[in-house]
């Protein structure tokens, strides 16, 4: 009974780092059905930990930090328990849903993260987004599917598309910040040139491909979690749609972003959208 409450109150936990970190990405889970938001809660708790490691911990010994966290992780999941909450929440839906191959890949790429800062070929551009980003989005189709191995692999294809798509827009988004704040340049198209009008569409190009693949697998998705998945690939897609609108300059210049004003409008598009079955 005391563990059953232990593991509660690690779930809140996580929850409450979702929302602080992510209030957009906390809609979208809000709309998911109450069954399956603590699995999925947990798996950003996790991934936003390692994440605020490598992308916001300066300051210290980043590496060690890292370590520490995935030694803590390794033994949590030996053990079937942690004092550190947001890995207890994890390590059990792991184990529920089978993700630990999905983790150590998420967890290379945010070792990359530490020594790596330009990414020249389409090779290694690739195999950074499948760690960071498609592994995440295949932790929560396991969830989605409930470990149902067939409908698994059938959407997985769609699952990592739309996984690549958000992380192709948050690099875009966050062009700035990485260059200046952490060194850092993803793209391959730009190892040799500045953001100009040109690489920008040939950006802009490849992930609107992810993104129409991506909606191919959301129209099949079970119910309970259609809706907020929607949710989330409707506001990257604005996102993306604001890129498109402003030049290179300003968005090497500045961080662009979605009001709140057409969040609340895509939340409503979206919930009628679904109410209508015409998702």
């Amino acid at each position: 009974m005391m563990k059953q409450l232990f593991d509660t109150s690690s779930y809140r936990c996580s929850t409450l780092i979702t929302k602080t970190y992510s209030t957009s990405f906390s809609k979208g889970v809000a709309l998911l059905a109450p069954s399956i938001r603590p699995a999925i809660y947990a798996i950003y708790g996790f991934v936003r930990y390692a994440d605020e490691i490598v992308d916001t911990f300066q300051d210290f010994n980043q590496s060690e930090l890292l370590a520490e966290f995935e030694a803590d992780y390794q033994k949590a999941l030996d053990r079937k328990i942690s004092l550190n909450p947001i890995i207890n929440a994890f390590q059990e839906v792991v184990h529920r849903y089978q993700l630990q191959p999905l983790v150590v890949d998420f967890l290379a790429s945010m070792k990359m993260d530490l020594f790596k800062s330009e990414y020249t070929t389409l090779q290694e551009y690739q195999q950074y987004i499948y760690g960071s980003a498609d592994v995440v989005g295949l932790m929560c189709l396991r969830v989605f599917v409930n470990g149902n191995e067939k409908e698994y692999e059938r959407l997985k294809p769609f699952a990592m598309r739309l996984g690549s798509a958000f992380q192709k827009v948050n690099f875009l988004r966050d062009f700035k910040d990485d260059m200046e704040g952490l060194g850092r340049s993803y793209f391959p198209n730009l190892s040799h040139t500045s953001l100009n009008e040109f690489t920008k569409r040939e950006i802009i190009k490849d992930i609107e491909a992810d993104f129409t693949e991506a909606y191919k697998g959301i129209v099949q998705l079970p119910m309970e979690c259609r809706l907020g998945v929607y949710l989330a690939y409707r506001y990257y897609l604005r996102l993306l749609k604001e890129l498109k609108l402003a030049d290179s300059y300003k968005i090497m210049n500045q961080r662009i972003r979605v009001s709140t004003f057409f969040k609340m409008e895509l939340l409503l598009k979206s919930y009628l959208r679904y109410k209508l079955n015409i998702i």
